[in-house]
């Protein structure tokens, strides 16, 4: 546990332990204590931590809150820990000013554990799933793929630092329908490059990267599939493109910062026989009906509008019982949580997957959704429209021509994944605080900066050890609202990682990095007293490592110079 962590464990433990005596000496009634909070209030002039438990216990103790808080507070033994004094709050709240000293802890911590500074035990090594992006094959990664990799992956690196065994999948779809209309949409282009005037299908892929596909193709084989049959035109077409397309995906996610640990193939699911065993297992359960010639899930059963086809009346699998084939196959390779990054527009699927993982054994809370809102594109105060049926949209590649990979990551993880991300084009590239990307890279950059500069005057830049120095000398306010922020890390770290909200740690270092620059401002790091010099030098350190740490989560780089 961290500093800051057992700090509050131990007040926890002394509220618990007050509301005891009080019981033992007659002054309350109760019979156990309820669940209770100790955070941070919301305005500072309340204190640095607070608790409900009065609140929480009227119901037993059948006395009025601000009464039981009375009580609580005359029994409470503040020995070992840091409070200074503690005070009776609104209807009911006790709130807790601490010693500041505490902090003289925080730097020493900091650097001691370096880039694992923030890492928490909530998952125990248990073996986590996160599934995202796979994007069918069929065109290029756009603006909601970018989406989707950059809150899957800052998602699992989140994860792995608070503890769990982390693996990243993507799923390809190179099976069913979006294959055939693909192959279909590739034989027509192929025709009309070769000169043939034939019409295009009506559910085909229009995009623009499909016909230099083509083209790039004729160029190495000409015109030697004109007269092959036209199933294995279709295939061979199909195979060459999908080849190409996810050589494009995976290169391009790469540069985005992305490497998966797997690559799962939807026709591998076909091949092995899960699919059809999955659904003889559902109907022995007894959750398939036969209606109209189809099969039919149970899905109603489990929350859903409406029972779900299967197996169509030609006896081909639904996209459906193709995917509970697939997310059975997860968990039975050992994963204790497997969590999907979804488009919003898949929300009315997820009860019935919920379902049919319930109806197979499996905890359906183990199966967790994240439903991801669209993306607008806005350049010159104007929404850029996108529709990637017709081909026009922007792609995740020329985004990171346009602004680069760390704006566009930053820019996505900044709101929760259920809120519409409006992404202004010529802000992520603008060179000025207004940009929270560069905002923070610029605080790393003049941290690094002091460093250099330290070097060059000859300054020992080795921190000092001693926490009374830091007690001592490190307390401008300034100074003492940038330590509280170091130490809150793991606190942010559990908490993202609870809630899989890796956008609360792009709060978090954008906060940090206004109270870097404020402090930059109106401090001196190199100053003629030989300790006040040491002891900052030891603060930009420290300040420099979690910059670091949380940048790594999210996947963005810390550049030395801007």
């Amino acid at each position: 546990m961290s500093v800051y962590e057992i700090l509050k464990e131990q007040i926890f433990q002394a509220i618990a332990a007050a509301a005891e005596t009080a019981k033992a000496n007659g002054e309350l009634n109760y019979e156990s204590l309820p669940e209770y909070v100790l955070e941070e209030p919301r305005e500072k002039q309340h204190g640095d931590l607070a608790t409900n438990l009065a609140m929480v216990l009227t119901k037993q103790a059948r006395r009025l809150p601000r009464d039981i808080a009375l009580v609580l507070i005359r029994n409470l033994d503040t020995t070992g820990t840091w409070i200074e004094r503690s005070e009776l709050a609104g209807p009911g709240f006790i709130n807790f000013y601490l010693d500041p000293d505490w902090l003289a802890e925080v730097i020493p911590e900091v650097l001691s554990q370096g880039e694992k500074y923030g890492q928490v035990n909530l998952g125990a090594g248990q073996k986590v799933q996160v599934e995202f992006v796979s994007a069918n094959p069929t065109g290029l990664l756009h603006m909601g793929n970018a989406r989707g990799a950059a809150l899957g992956d800052s998602l699992a690196s989140l994860l792995a630092m608070a503890g769990y065994e982390v693996s990243r999948e993507f799923y390809i779809n190179d099976a069913g329908n979006q294959i055939e209309n693909f192959a279909l949409s590739l034989e027509a282009r192929y025709l009309q490059q070769s000169g043939q005037d034939v019409p295009f299908p009506e559910e085909g892929y229009h995009g623009e990267d499909l016909i230099q596909t083509v083209k790039d193709l004729i160029l190495k084989v000409g015109d030697k599939y004109l007269s092959v049959d036209p199933v294995l035109r279709r295939e061979f077409l199909t195979r060459y493109a999908l080849e190409e397309k996810m050589g494009h995906i995976r290169e391009t996610l790469k540069d985005f910062g992305v490497e998966y640990d797997n690559w799962f193939s939807e026709q591998t699911l076909h091949d092995s026989g899960i699919v059809r065993s999955t659904m003889e297992d559902l109907e022995k359960l007894g959750y398939l009906y036969e209606k109209e010639g189809a099969m039919w899930f149970k899905s109603a059963l489990f929350g859903d509008e409406k029972d779900e086809v299967v197996v169509r009346s030609n006896g081909t699998p639904t996209y459906f019982s193709v995917d509970i084939a697939y997310h059975r196959n997860k968990f039975q390779r050992g994963f204790v949580r497997v969590i999907n990054i979804w488009g919003a527009d898949h929300h009315g699927h997820v009860a019935r997957m919920k379902g049919a993982m319930q109806a197979l054994g499996y905890n359906p809370d183990s199966l967790q959704i994240i439903l991801m809102q669209l993306v607008r594109l806005i350049q010159n105060g104007e929404l850029i429209r996108m529709s990637k049926r017709s081909g026009h949209y922007v792609t995740l590649r020329e985004l990171m021509d346009e602004v680069g990979k760390d704006a566009a990551r930053f820019f996505f993880l900044m709101r929760d994944p259920d809120s519409t991300v409006e992404f202004d084009l010529d802000l992520a590239k603008s060179q000025s605080a207004d940009n929270p990307v560069y905002y923070v890279q610029y605080a790393h950059a003049r941290l690094c900066s002091i460093l250099r500069q330290v070097q060059e005057s000859g300054a020992d830049i080795l921190p000092v050890s001693s926490d009374e120095i830091f007690k001592l000398l490190l307390n401008s306010p300034e100074e003492r609202c940038l330590l509280k922020k170091l130490a809150d890390l793991p606190g942010e770290v559990y908490l993202a990682a609870r809630l899989m909200e890796p956008h609360r740690l792009a709060r978090y270092v954008l906060d940090l990095a206004g109270l870097f620059h404020t402090f930059y401002n109106s401090q001196r790091v190199l100053v003629d007293d030989d300790n006040l010099r040491r002891a900052r030098i030891a603060l930009v350190l420290a300040i420099k490592q979690v910059l670091v740490n949380v940048l790594r989560i999210l996947g963005v780089s810390a550049p030395e110079r801007m």
